[in-house]
């Protein structure tokens, strides 16, 4: 009977102190963060389905900024692809311009463009463009999850030809977009609420639209002079 209790405390005791040791491990590390441009030239980067050809000249390197000059180069896309990541990077648009953030983004010859597959995080100048007004309530405006769901904090864009702080977190089924520090938008990258989400946009019926976990980043040419600097990435 003494070698029962006994046995029984020292689990007891043995349990506490994995518990104890449980609590105290440390958390997984987040990746380090990774330069994605460095201010001089494209490296790093090619134009969506031209992997291993010069980049356009429309897409140029001024001030430390990657600048669409020109409409007609095709979207700009990381060379890597990414799955869960953090992304940050500023982005100025010039007046009444169009262009956007594309995430995951699946490059095979089927789909001709990256907003085929990848969901985007806008950019827009809110005031002069058609597209702010066009969608609903707002789910194509600067900062929103294009077409799918308008801004949690609305108006949180700078006026056209200033500098916008984006910040996207891509994490085990869930994303967050911010603008400004301003949080503008959440929701699930796939289930219910997500085919919810599509089923009731432009991208409805897109075979292979947010189906891909993984994928490249890529910057738009939507015919608009755009720029983005400052741009980092994170993998989660």
């Amino acid at each position: 009977m003494n070698y029962l209790r006994l046995s029984v405390a020292g689990l007891l005791a043995l349990a506490l102190t994995l518990n104890g040791q449980a609590e105290h491990l440390p958390k997984p590390k987040k990746g380090k963060w990774e330069s994605l441009f460095d201010g001089k030239d494209l490296k790093g980067w090619h134009i969506y389905l031209k992997s291993g050809e010069p980049v356009s000249d429309k897409w140029t390197v001024d001030d430390g900024a990657i600048h669409l000059k020109q409409g007609g180069a095709g979207d700009l896309v990381t060379d890597k692809e990414y799955g869960d990541f953090e992304l940050e990077l500023e982005w100025k648009i010039a007046e009444g311009g169009n262009s956007g953030i594309i995430y995951h983004v699946h490059e095979d010859p089927q789909f001709k463009a990256t907003y085929q597959t990848g969901p985007e995080m806008q950019v827009l100048d809110n005031e002069r463009h058609p597209d702010a007004k066009q969608g609903r309530d707002g789910n194509r405006t600067a900062g929103a999850l294009y077409d799918l769901q308008k801004p949690v904090t609305p108006n949180a864009a700078k006026p056209a030809g200033e500098w916008n702080k984006a910040r996207l977190i891509i994490r085990n089924g869930k994303a967050e977009q911010y603008l400004n520090g301003k949080k503008t938008a959440e929701y699930p990258t796939s289930g219910p609420e997500w085919d919810k989400m599509v089923s009731e946009s432009k991208f409805k019926g897109w075979e292979g639209f947010g189906k891909y976990t993984t994928g490249h980043i890529a910057l738009q040419d939507h015919g608009n002079k755009v720029w983005f600097r400052n741009i980092r990435i994170r993998e989660l």
